[in-house]
């Protein structure tokens, strides 16, 4: 960023008073230009014992599976950003039954937010961005065309936790070289 957003100035890089980051700042009016992590917020979808996955139109990873997640937009909570994420690449609404999912990507700058939620009346369709969706057994996973190391924790997550039928909340870093992600 080359000038201010605030006043029209040019901006310089420096560590702002109190501070211990580079940022940058407006020679000018002195405005200091915060760039911070963004939040995408989803949900794992379920219906009757199925798991709702949609197949990306949109780079990144064209193609691939995912579950319906977005950017949170402003003046939105967490939980109205997933079912609005839903609404918007699988046609469908949610009613939000928990966190399920965090995850920190910091190589990326993101905050991933994933909820468990049931699908309403078990319909969907394929939004703008989406090719197809589709409701998935744990059989039926396409394991090998998940587009996101997020997606295939969360549905791992799921999976075990289903097999006791207790839906702790999950929080990990992600883009380490322990879950060998790069």
């Amino acid at each position: 960023m080359n000038f201010c957003t605030n006043c029209g100035g040019a901006t310089a890089e420096k560590i702002p008073l109190g501070d211990h980051q580079v940022r940058r700042v407006c020679t000018q009016c002195s405005y200091i230009h915060y760039v911070n992590p963004k939040v995408i917020c989803g949900a794992l979808a379920l219906w009757e014992n199925k798991v709702l996955l949609c197949r990306r139109a949109i780079e990144p990873r064209y193609g691939l599976w995912t579950l319906p997640a977005g950017y949170m937009e402003l003046f939105e909570t967490m939980e109205q950003g997933a079912a609005r994420e839903t609404r918007e690449e699988a046609e469908a609404e949610v009613e939000i039954q928990q966190l399920y999912c965090m995850y920190n990507i910091p190589r990326i700058g993101q905050i991933y937010v994933l909820f468990k939620a049931d699908l309403a009346e078990g319909k969907f369709g394929a939004g703008e961005e989406t090719i197809e969706s589709r409701l998935f057994t744990e059989e039926e996973i396409p394991w090998n065309d998940l587009a996101f190391p997020s997606v295939e924790r969360t549905l791992r997550h799921y999976f075990e936790d289903r097999k006791t039928g207790q839906f702790a909340t999950h929080l990990e870093t992600l883009g380490t070289r322990l879950d060998h992600t790069g």
